[in-house]
């Protein structure tokens, strides 16, 4: 039987993932988790075969957490699942210690074939985004303006550049506006830019929105 843990703040991905499992005869879902801390105590207490995480939660990212679930549980084998699909989001996760990565938009075939590969020792990451991780490492080419971005920085600037105010947006994520603004700080300074309306272009012309 392999055991899981699902780790992601909205209940309606959490109660998804359970009934796609419910389905699988060799998985068991032992709990979940809505915010880091919480995974970090449960992955603690049942020591998973597989911890289902997200990387953008309220609080404490699931990427920075990484080295500390491996620590608390070498066995436990982590599979990323984000709406993130970009590749340098991907290596980070991988080269902090995740087996495996996959975007929500994923069929739910590709998650039963995760997990099962997580448990049998071997990594995961769909064909897509392999090719164009293979493509970023073999490319000479400067990296692009959004490998400077943590998850959580590149989270706030979609926000913002939906147009959601940072009380909104400090709302969402579980942080403090003070701390929204220190993400748009960091945002404006990466990626050089010097006001709100040059962030919505450059998501514009990224298709981050």
């Amino acid at each position: 039987m392999i055991r899981i843990l699902i780790a992601d703040d909205h209940g309606i991905v959490r109660a998804g993932l359970k009934n796609i499992l419910s389905f699988e005869s060799d998985i068991e879902i032992v709990a979940e988790a809505a915010c880091v801390d919480d995974a970090m105590d449960l992955v603690y207490r049942h020591k998973p075969d597989v911890l289902i995480l997200d990387i953008s939660m309220p609080g404490r990212s699931g990427l920075d957490a990484i080295p500390d679930i491996r620590r608390i549980s070498p066995q436990t084998r982590i599979l990323i699942l984000t709406m993130y699909a970009e590749e340098m989001h991907a290596l980070r996760c991988i080269k902090a210690g995740a087996a495996g990565y996959l975007t929500k938009d994923a069929v739910p075939e590709a998650l039963v074939t995760a997990i099962r590969r997580l448990r049998a020792g071997k990594k995961y990451i769909s064909p897509d985004l392999a090719e164009q991780l293979a493509f970023e490492v073999s490319s000479p080419s400067p990296a692009e303006p959004l490998a400077l971005l943590s998850p959580r920085e590149h989270e706030v600037l979609r926000q913002l550049a939906l147009g959601h105010k940072p009380a909104a947006i400090a709302d969402s994520l579980g942080l403090s506006p003070r701390t929204v603004g220190t993400y748009r700080r960091r945002v404006l300074e990466k990626l050089q830019l010097t006001s709100t309306a040059e962030l919505i272009h450059f998501a514009l012309t990224h298709n981050i929105i």
